[in-house]
């Protein structure tokens, strides 16, 4: 709707995933350093956590975007399945096909696919997101997948991405094994201040398409963001989309405080 009247040329505040926005805030990029170095190393199993609409989902597309071709991937979106439909699902994602009757076969399928990328000095990377929603017997396969390794490194690197609760999880006393066989670990924080207005700019500029940019937002209305959303990245897309909603009704390209507290009262963020 506000697109024209602001020079865009498309939705710098989208909360959808899209690599094409990511902003390598420092702490993003610690949790990407991370990624990269639980993979690399072959370290078996790889946690990311953080709290709702901090990037986490954004930060495991722009991984796929950047691995090398020499490592295969699966990415599993939504691991609401049982722990034998999780498997297939495995197996299918990274393009292993045949005739399985039982979880013994689908293991021996994978074991045999790992050993092969192995001999050919590729690395395969499983990508779980939402794995807060893992039950305790999903979380015992995972285990059971990180079993897969030669004398000398691990076959699958398994990254667990999800909410704060899944740290929970993984601290119950039937998995201890499990927890006790994650090597990396990372928690990814809320944007700073600072941060926060460059992440503002960034996207702005984005969606400018290189077009001059008519978008200003006080220093106040920044103050009013940080202050309602905590750095949190998703919040802050709500914000400020409803924010520009209500420049381009005031025919206003200055953001200020009063559009930005009118705003969170719409939508409900106190």
């Amino acid at each position: 709707m506000y697109k024209a009247f602001y020079h865009l040329k498309e939705n710098p505040f989208s909360i959808t995933a899209d690599p094409g926005f990511y902003f390598s805030s420092p702490k993003h990029e610690e949790a990407f350093s991370h990624l990269k170095y639980g993979i690399m190393n072959r370290k078996g199993i790889i946690v990311i956590s953080g709290e709702i609409g901090t990037g986490k989902t954004t930060l495991c597309r722009i991984l796929l975007n950047k691995l090398d071709k020499t490592v295969k991937t699966a990415l599993i979106l939504n691991p609401s399945f049982t722990d034998l439909q999780l498997l297939n699902l495995i197996l299918k994602d990274l393009g292993i096909t045949g005739k399985f009757k039982n979880k013994f076969d689908l293991m021996n399928a994978l074991n045999d696919f790992l050993i092969e990328e192995t001999n050919k000095n590729h690395n395969v990377v499983l990508i779980i997101d939402e794995a807060q929603n893992l039950k305790p017997r999903q979380l015992e396969q995972i285990r059971m997948l990180s079993n897969l390794e030669t004398e000398k490194e691990k076959l699958l690197q398994i990254i667990l991405v999800g909410q704060p609760e899944l740290n929970y999880m993984l601290n119950l006393p039937e998995l201890t094994q499990l927890n006790q066989r994650i090597f990396v670990r990372y928690h990814l924080a809320p944007l700073e201040k600072a941060d926060m207005s460059d992440y503002i700019h960034h996207r702005i500029k984005i969606a400018s398409h290189s077009l001059p940019c008519k978008i200003t937002f006080s220093s106040k209305a920044l103050e009013q963001i940080y202050q309602l959303s905590n750095g949190t990245p998703r919040l802050v897309n709500i914000l400020c989309d409803r924010a520009l909603l209500a420049g381009f009704i005031a025919e206003s390209t200055v953001i200020d405080e009063n559009m930005v507290q009118n705003s969170a009262e719409e939508v409900f963020i106190k």
